[in-house]
C-alpha cells in the first residue's frame, strides 16, 4: 500500500482527486486517522499521481462517512472491519453514500454548526450564494443567524459530500425544490400507509387479546426494531425502481 502524501502536490488525476491533507479536511478527520484506517484495511489504497503522490477520490470520502456513522452507532473498530469486509469491492461512492444513509436513517439527526469559511474548507472550494441556496434546498444545510449577526450553518455531514457532487448537475433551484417536494410527499404517504397497515393488521389484533403488560410493551417496541428493516427495504425498492425507470427512459 502506497501512502506518499505531498501536501503541496498540485496535480490531480480527476476532478475529485485529493491529496491526503485535502481528504482529511473534506472528511473532517486527521491525516493520522486516515493513515490508521488505511493500515487496518478500512480504506482502499490511493491511486498514484504524478511524482508518486497518493490521490484519493469520492469513494474514500464516502467510506470515511460510513465509518463515522458506524462509530456513531456504537460499533467497535473490529466490528466495523467485519462490517466493511462484507461489502462488495465494486461499490461506487454513491452506493456507499446510500448505504450510509440506510445505516443512519433511524438515528436522530446530528447536524454540526459551522461557519462559512469552515464549510468551504470542508467542501474544498468557495461556495457561491446560489450553491448555498441549492444545498439548503437539498436539506444538506440550514442557515442560522447568531446574536452577533454572523450567519452560521447547521450541516448534515453525511449529506454534504453527496450535495456537493449534485452541485455539478445542471439543475435550477426550482428543480431542486420540486424534486424535494416529490420525495417528501411520497415519503410521508408511504410512512403513513405503512404505519396504518402495522396498526390495523398487527398491533390492533394483538392489543385486543393481550393481557400481560410486559407483552404489550414488547409489542410497542417492535415498531422501533422494525424501523431500520423497513427503511432498508424502502431504499432497496426505490433504488431498483429508479434504475428501471432510467433504463426505460434513456435505455441501457
Amino acid at each position: 500500500m502506497v501512502m506518499d502524501e505531498d501536501a503541496g502536490e498540485a496535480e490531480s488525476l480527476a476532478p475529485e482527486s485529493l491529496t491526503i491533507d485535502e481528504l482529511a479536511a473534506r472528511a473532517g478527520v486527521t491525516v493520522r486517522t486516515i493513515r490508521f484506517y488505511s493500515t487496518r484495511g478500512l480504506l482502499p489504497p490511493p491511486c498514484l499521481g504524478p511524482r508518486r503522490v497518493g490521490r484519493y477520490g469520492p469513494g474514500h470520502l464516502s467510506r470515511l462517512a460510513l465509518i463515522e456513522e458506524l462509530q456513531h452507532q456504537g460499533l467497535t473498530l473490529a466490528a466495523i472491519e467485519r462490517y466493511l469486509s462484507r461489502l462488495p469491492d465494486d461499490l461506487s461512492a454513491n452506493d456507499l453514500a446510500i448505504h450510509r444513509a440506510v445505516v443512519a436513517s433511524w438515528v436522530p439527526d446530528a447536524a454540526a454548526e459551522t461557519s462559512r469559511a469552515e464549510l468551504e474548507r470542508r467542501v474544498g472550494r468557495p461556495l457561491t450564494d446560489e450553491d448555498v441556496d441549492k444545498l439548503a434546498a437539498m436539506n444538506v444545510l440550514r442557515r442560522e443567524e447568531g446574536a452577533d449577526g454572523e450567519v452560521r450553518f447547521e450541516v448534515d455531514p453525511g449529506l454534504l459530500g453527496v450535495g456537493v457532487q449534485l452541485l455539478a448537475v445542471p439543475m435550477t433551484l426550482d428543480t431542486l425544490h420540486a424534486a424535494r417536494t416529490v420525495l417528501l410527499d411520497h415519503a410521508r404517504s408511504t410512512a403513513r400507509e405503512l404505519t396504518r397497515l402495522f396498526h390495523e393488521e398487527v398491533w390492533g389484533p394483538y392489543a385486543a387479546g393481550a393481557t400481560d403488560p410486559e407483552e404489550v410493551e414488547s409489542m410497542k417496541s417492535l415498531s422501533a426494531h422494525m424501523r431500520p428493516l423497513v427503511v432498508q427495504a424502502l431504499v432497496t425498492a426505490f433504488q431498483r425502481s429508479l434504475t428501471e425507470e432510467l433504463r426505460a427512459t434513456y435505455g441501457g
